[in-house]
């Protein structure tokens, strides 16, 4: 049986499945035969863990620790593509990853400019706001049975003047997070996705690969 290091049975239970995928990543039939628990009791535990990022589950339902664990070496990773990127465009460039129905900003570089979009670093907004870092990571750019989208873009949607493009960063074919570039609508002489969406994607890719590794 689970067990008891607190007054919050929920919280044990969930902190023993952690203990026990921490080293050697399993299925929730295995995981509830080592804790002693029932299998539907696991799975529902394991499944609210998933959606508040601190299990992931792979294809064959095999858990294991989720991103929540490595926020710090996703922020590591991000921050040079991330600056590298404000510097070719000298606008506001972030990493947002979701977080059940909101997205983090897990890293922030901003503009040079003195008019700026300014979203710091631990900055959570809803998944629903319509931005394109949101739409990103609620999968709108994977298309079944067409090619997938490289970015996304938004004019105005969530704040009025403000507008951005973002891409995908896949680890092996998930979408762990979305690389953003942000900038007041005056100063976009066409669209950010006409003039930086294929950097932006580029950046976007070379992160997931360097996470992959």
């Amino acid at each position: 049986m689970t067990r008891t290091v607190s007054e919050v049975g929920v919280l044990d239970k969930a902190m023993a499945i952690v203990d026990v995928v921490e080293f050697q990543p399993m299925t929730a039939s295995a995981i509830a035969r080592r804790l002693g628990t029932s299998v539907s009791t696991t799975h529902r535990l394991a499944s609210s863990m998933v959606t508040h990022g601190l299990l992931q589950r792979d294809g064959a339902g095999v858990y294991s620790l989720g991103l929540r664990f490595d926020s710090g070496r996703l922020a590591l990773a991000a921050r040079p593509l991330l600056t590298a990127l404000r510097d070719k465009t000298a606008e506001t460039t972030q990493f947002w990853v979701r977080r059940g129905d909101l997205r983090l900003c897990l890293e922030s570089v901003e503009t040079p400019h003195e008019l700026r979009v300014t979203l710091a670093t631990g900055t959570t907004l809803p998944l629903s706001d319509g931005g394109s870092a949101a739409r990103v990571l609620l999968g709108e750019t994977r298309r079944p049975g067409a090619e997938d989208l490289p970015w996304i873009e938004s004019i105005s949607q969530r704040t009025v003047g403000v507008c951005s493009v973002s891409a995908p960063v896949d680890v092996d074919g998930r979408i762990i997070g979305a690389i953003c570039l942000a900038a007041p609508v005056p100063r976009v002489a066409t669209t950010l996705g006409e003039e930086w969406g294929r950097t932006l994607a580029a950046a976007a890719r070379a992160l997931g690969e360097r996470l992959a590794l």
